[in-house]
């Protein structure tokens, strides 16, 4: 017999004396395995729902297992009936939409698919080389004012031409190059989706990315694909998996550069989040050392790693850390610097974002609360996608449901009425 959770246990439900959206916000799956076992739900019935052994269900709820892949968390939230928004994993959407998201999800895996088998599977004209080269820059320099969605329509045609061009195993030179086009494709392409907020598509073209880079053979472009990669879990995962990456990438570069800077600051970033704040403020020594080593390229291509940008993570480290003075100041700073570039981006809005999350937790509220809004308000539309939209949320959940006044408010059914309008991978 299927055992049927009511979904009403996760708005009204207490754990412990406190509300259990709680123990959901901070996706505590033990204290969500405990929880249902209270209420009669056997460790067998609770696998059944989450795809789990009963066993490891048991062990999970006795905290000797933790929970932190996503696509655990998922099978959680679906399996259990929770909210996705309410555990951070992006929300659910209406029929219609739905049917559209499958559609489009299902070509760009087939999409991704086929290119993969290509760089698997090689005659090419110098300028059909050059041509896909030059498109390839193109959309680089364009990336940060395209929205997400326009971006995986217009790389699409490049992509498939890779795919043709490497159905036969091309020479040497030749095949080094395609590859190198189809690895800076597909982490376009990965950023994009990680911006909707697809991290099952986003988190798998980052691995057609690193399989192109590593056939393309050359060095720096594989520290930019697994450096780039960073910011998937950080968002949407775990963490430790961000440290990780950038410590993959960091061990593979030769020579400082951009992209070794941006490994070095996305694990400072990730070490403040976990708690770790020595290492935190060691990292951002070495993030500063490798800038300086590198030289600020102050431009607006999307694999650059400008003053701004080292800024910006260096803000984010410090908010982390439980340095709201520096992390204040970092945030000016990145902001005057975002101001003066003509090329729109979405950083702003998550530094602002990140600004709000230290004023929630300085319990000055309404200021949260404002500067959350503003942050979406300077977004159009089609920009306005899951990745700020989750953050967002965050800031909501942080303020206790005793100190939400209007503006909080306010900021809450602001969200609601974005997320229904927002751009669907």
């Amino acid at each position: 017999m299927r055992v049927e959770v009511d979904p009403s246990w996760w708005v009204a439900g207490t754990w412990e004396g406190r509300p259990i959206r709680e123990f959901l916000e901070r996706r505590d799956v033990t204290a969500i395995f405990r929880f249902l076992h209270a209420r009669g739900v056997s460790y067998g019935a609770i696998g059944g729902l989450v795809g789990l052994s009963p066993n490891r269900a048991a062990e999970i709820a006795k905290n000797v297992r933790q929970v932190t892949a996503y696509e655990v968390l998922e099978r959680v939230a679906v399996g259990l009936r929770i909210p996705r928004a309410v555990m951070g994993l992006g929300c659910e959407t209406g029929p219609a939409t739905q049917t559209a998201t499958v559609e489009r999800s299902e070509g760009l895996a087939a999409l991704r698919m086929q290119l993969e088998e290509a760089l698997a599977a090689s005659t090419v004209t110098t300028r059909q080389l050059e041509m896909i080269e030059e498109a390839t820059h193109g959309h680089i320099c364009d990336y940060q004012s395209t929205a997400p969605l326009d971006v995986l329509q217009n790389i699409a045609a490049e992509c498939s031409d890779v795919v043709a061009l490497s159905r036969r195993r091309q020479p040497a030179a030749v095949q080094a190059r395609l590859s190198a086009a189809a690895a800076l494709l597909a982490t376009l392409s990965a950023d994009a989706l990680m911006r909707l907020g697809d991290a099952t598509q986003a988190r798998l073209w980052y691995r057609t990315a690193a399989i192109a880079s590593d056939d393309s053979g050359h060095s720096r472009l594989r520290v930019l694909v697994r450096a780039h990669a960073t910011m998937l879990p950080y968002y949407f995962g775990d963490p430790q998996q961000t440290i990780m990456l950038a410590e993959h990438a960091l061990e593979l570069s030769t020579t400082p550069c951009p992209v070794t800077a941006l490994a070095a600051a996305a694990r400072a970033r990730a070490l403040a989040r976990i708690g770790d704040i020595g290492q935190a403020r060691s990292a951002m020594r070495q993030a500063r050392h490798l800038f300086d080593l590198a030289g600020d390229s102050d431009s607006n291509a999307a694999f650059e790693f400008p003053a701004r940008r080292l800024l910006f993570y260096l803000s984010g480290t410090a908010a982390w850390a439980g340095d709201v003075t520096t992390a204040y100041q970092l945030q000016d700073e990145a902001l005057s610097l975002y101001q003066a570039s003509p090329s729109p981006s979405i950083d702003p809005a998550l530094i602002l974002i990140d600004r709000s999350m230290c004023l929630a937790r300085e319990h000055r509220t309404g200021e949260a609360a404002t500067v959350a809004r503003e942050a979406l308000a300077c977004l159009s539309e089609p920009q306005r996608t899951e990745i700020v939209l989750s953050r967002a949320r965050d800031i909501v959940a942080t303020i206790p449901a005793g100190q939400r006044d209007g503006t909080v408010t306010e900021l809450d059914d602001y969200l609601r009425e974005c997320t229904r309008r927002k751009p669907v991978p």
